[in-house]
């Protein structure tokens, strides 16, 4: 069976004068293109209106509410997240970005 839906990309973003979020974004969006098919790209702006959202509930994700609200532990900034899973937490080597992006293909049989 071919998995029906795109696998979510989302990279973690604080601002434009964030050097190295931009590098992260500049990075994965250079690969994209060749997963057009199977991934759609999203940009958290954490210091936006659902961005912030966004990035608090994957927050609360790795590390639960407590551990959000009464330890104050975030995310990583940039980071990389597949399907609401963290996958990287620095600027991945394009390498090492299509072999994850790989690995989540096969898992869900996207090719079919």
């Amino acid at each position: 069976m071919v998995y029906a839906k795109k696998m979510i990309v989302e990279v973690m973003y604080k601002k434009i004068d964030c050097l190295i979020c931009h590098y992260m974004d500049e990075a994965i969006r250079e690969v994209m293109p060749d997963y057009a098919d199977y991934a759609e790209y999203r940009r958290v702006d954490i210091l936006k209106g659902e961005g912030k959202k966004r990035f608090l509930d994957l927050s609360v994700a790795l590390f639960g509410e407590e551990g959000v609200y009464k330890q104050l532990r975030i995310a990583p900034i940039p980071s990389m997240f597949i399907n609401g899973e963290l996958f990287f937490d620095a600027i991945p080597p394009r390498p090492m970005l299509e072999e994850a992006l790989e690995e989540i293909i096969a898992e869900h049989n996207m090719r079919g």
